[in-house]
């Protein structure tokens, strides 16, 4: 059994800045790469930024620049530096991994989801 729990979502104005954390445990081998995505009300499920086991990473078009992502391989989290936050930022925020279990199969996994809301 694996989990991926999510932290730092909330409210924040225009402009500020968050940090969105994502730990993953349980039955975990090696973890291939993580990713956070976002889905907006009314909108589908979009990926913000994606980190390999390497170090290599990609962003949506929307955010290079603004936000960051980095992880911790000793403790199995990725994290989401979020900078110059704008309204349309706002969304639940979810965690995804993408790894091997302890039974050598690959697997994604999802968070539960953290809601990001900026206003105005």
């Amino acid at each position: 059994q694996v989990q991926l729990v999510e932290s730092g979502g909330g409210l924040v104005q225009a402009g500020g800045s968050l940090r969105l954390s994502c730990a993953a445990s349980g039955s975990i081998f090696s973890i291939n790469a993580m990713g956070w995505y976002r889905q907006a009300p009314g909108k589908q499920r979009e990926l913000v930024a994606r980190i390999t086991s390497g170090g290599s990473t990609n962003y949506a078009d929307s955010v290079p620049g603004r936000f960051t992502i980095s992880r911790d391989n000793a403790k199995n989290t990725v994290y989401l530096q979020m900078n110059s936050l704008k309204p349309e930022d706002t969304a639940v925020y979810y965690c995804n991994g993408n790894l091997i279990t302890t039974d050598r199969r690959t697997r994604v996994y999802w968070g539960q989801g953290t809601q990001v809301t900026v206003s105005s």
